[in-house]
This record gives structure tokens, C-alpha cells and sequence, in this order.
């Protein structure tokens, strides 16, 4: 029920406008990823909220919180939210741990009554990044792709499982139409 609330908001947020760089928009840009490959992203500021629990369940909490902080933040622009997962992500989703974030200008600050939000530097460096089509469910194929692609470029994963949400649940109901890009951050071997 938080999960739906929380799909809610952003479907609102999207729908009044307040996401002008987000929800609606040509994705064609990202098709290049629909095959892994390697680039540097530099690193961004992100306001951040950690949330405990298995994301089918714990992301509307994480994203409820993450929207709130976030339209009270003046100059703040709507960009694709972002969510990260540290530790094996084998163990019980109700283990996981997650970081959900939206980036943010360098001149932002946590405004007063922001508990439970931080604002965090997230580092890059060197990423193997795939374009995932549909359901978050069906993500593992897609992600022992990019695997197999690290390990033969020579990479080893070197940082968190991350996804940034191009286009999810506020776009209707069918996951077919989901677009989330896999991201980690790697090192050569």
C-alpha cells in the first residue's frame, strides 16, 4: 500500500508538471544501451533517503519521503530517480538495503523539517551501464549481461548495483513499457 501511495505521488508530481526533464520524454538517447557498455560518469549530488526491506515494499516508503524532501528544495529539477543496493543482493530482500536518490544542483541544501534525508556525493569513475526493458522482475537476464560484458572487458565490479528509473510504474500498468538502466561501478582488473 506504501509502494502504491508512493507510485501515486510520482504520478502526480509528473502530472502537474513538476518533472519538465522527466516522465513523458524521447528516450531514444538511451538506446545505445540496449548492449552494455563502459564510460565515466562524473560524480553528483544527490539527496538521499535509506530505507530497510524488500524494495517490492520499502521503495514507497523511500520514494514517498525522497519526493517530499525534494519539491521542498528551491532551484531542485526533476531528473530520472535513482535507487542504490549495497551487499549481496542473493541475501533475503527483506536484508537489502537502499539508498533511493534524485540528483541535485551543487549550490543545494537540506532545507529545515528534511529527517530522514541526507544529501550525499555519489562517486563514479569508470561505469558498465544496460538499458533494462519491463517488469523489475525480470531485470536478472539483463543483469548477467552486463556481468559477462565487465568480465570480458576485463572489469570487475567495483561499486553498488544501481538503476535509474527512465520510465516505471508512472508511465501505466504495464511493465512492458519500463525503461531502468543497470549501472555499476567497475575497475579494471
Amino acid at each position: 500500500m506504501k509502494a502504491l501511495a508512493s507510485l501515486l505521488l510520482l504520478s502526480l508530481a509528473f502530472s502537474m508538471g513538476a518533472a519538465p526533464a522527466y516522465g513523458p520524454q524521447d528516450l531514444s538517447a538511451y538506446d545505445k544501451l540496449k548492449e552494455p557498455a563502459i564510460s565515466k560518469k562524473p560524480a553528483t549530488k544527490m539527496l538521499v533517503v535509506e530505507v530497510k526491506g524488500d524494495p517490492n515494499v520499502a521503495a514507497g516508503q523511500g520514494f514517498g519521503l525522497l519526493f517530499k524532501v525534494f519539491f521542498s528544495i528551491p532551484g531542485a529539477r526533476m531528473a530520472p530517480p535513482r535507487a542504490r543496493w549495497i551487499g549481496d543482493l542473493k541475501r533475503p530482500k527483506d536484508q537489502w538495503v537502499g539508498y533511493y536518490a534524485l540528483p541535485l544542483p551543487d549550490s543545494a541544501t537540506l532545507p529545515a523539517g528534511s529527517e530522514g534525508a541526507k544529501i550525499e556525493v555519489w562517486e563514479y569513475g569508470d561505469v558498465a551501464e544496460i538499458l533494462h526493458l519491463g517488469s523489475y522482475a525480470d531485470e536478472p537476464p539483463t543483469i548477467e549481461k552486463l556481468m559477462k560484458f565487465i568480465a570480458g572487458q576485463g572489469y570487475v565490479v567495483a561499486g553498488p548495483h544501481e538503476e535509474e528509473y527512465l520510465r516505471g510504474p508512472e508511465s501505466g500498468p504495464n511493465a512492458t513499457g519500463y525503461r531502468t538502466i543497470i549501472r555499476y561501478q567497475v575497475k579494471k582488473k
